[in-house]
């Protein structure tokens, strides 16, 4: 349940809620369910003036309190470009940011949202990404949609509309775009969360020219796709996250049985998203401690 010691909309974290109403949420979240069946199965939470709709509204994302860079940060240049993605849905639009004053080329990193297309969180970690020394550039997912609607709720129920196999190709097309940038040294390094974390998983078997890959607890590959995979894998997990860790053993053997190079971390103690600062399923010695291995990852791996 959760344990009440302030106004349930404040700021709590993931230890103020029982497991199963996490476990409930990671449903909701995912499409599983909707608004209404989560407050009628969280009813079972909801104790000591506490309702389910609180519960879901204290759950629920906090964009503008999680926010570490903001839009208009003078050392960063920010853009949002349209590219043709004749395979795909047609048309994409992706955010771009990369340092103000940077001289010469830099590599890229392909940033790639949640299951609720590009919203304000994704946009800030492409800002936080350029931040260190690369292109950052952040596809919508939701572009053929009208893009984020601004509601989460929304925004899932419009994902679970699109054609899987047409995204894939938005975001096929989203890295021959960004190495083709003029201000792209050509290395290109693909960073992605929950269903992003699945894409860039996909995308690593599909791109040879791949030169890192980073997934936040995203679904895995086949093992017959990851015999394809030629890009270092440096791959995140939650401990508390039985959807996406029934496949992580066989992924990690396919890894071994190809011989490809990988690093996998599961994080004590976390939930699925628990790098998402705007929820309190966040953890925060976890995900800086991921956020520090992934940018030297990047580091070590696009300024070669």
């Amino acid at each position: 349940m959760l344990r009440a010691r302030r106004c349930p909309v404040d700021r709590k974290q993931a230890s103020d809620f029982d497991q199963g109403l996490l476990n409930l949420f990671d449903e909701y979240v995912h499409g599983s369910i909707d608004r209404r069946g989560f407050l009628e199965r969280a009813a079972r939470w909801a104790v000591g003036g506490v309702t389910a709709a609180m519960l879901l509204e204290a759950l629920s994302p906090r964009f503008a309190q999680a926010q570490q860079i903001a839009k208009d940060d003078k050392r960063l240049k920010t853009s949002w470009v349209d590219y043709e993605s004749p395979r795909g849905t047609g048309k994409m639009r992706a955010y771009v940011a990369l340092p103000a004053t940077a001289k010469g080329k830099l590599p890229g990193v392909l940033v790639i949202h949640e299951n609720r297309g590009l919203n304000p969180h994704i946009e800030d970690i492409a800002r936080r990404i350029a931040l260190e020394g690369f292109v950052a550039f952040a596809p919508d997912a939701l572009t053929s949609a009208g893009g984020y609607p601004g509601d989460e709720e929304h925004a899932v129920a419009l994902f679970k509309g699109l054609d899987q196999a047409k995204l894939r190709e938005d975001f096929l097309t989203a890295f021959t775009v960004l190495k083709a940038r003029p201000d792209v040294s050509g290395a290109i390094g693909a960073v992605g969360f929950c269903w992003g974390g699945g894409m860039t998983n996909t995308l690593a078997t599909k791109i040879p020219a791949l030169a890192a890959a980073v997934p936040f607890y995203g679904n895995q590959p086949s093992a017959e796709d990851v015999a394809h995979i030629k890009a270092p894998m440096l791959i995140h997990y939650a401990e508390h996250d039985d959807r996406i860790n029934a496949g992580a053993a066989a992924f990690e053997g396919a890894l071994k049985a190809n011989h490809i190079k990988y690093q996998l971390f599961k994080y004590p103690g976390t939930q699925h998203g628990f790098n998402n600062d705007t929820t309190p399923r966040y953890d925060k010695a976890a995900a800086t401690l991921a956020w520090t291995r992934t940018i030297d990852f990047f580091h070590r791996n696009l300024n070669k």
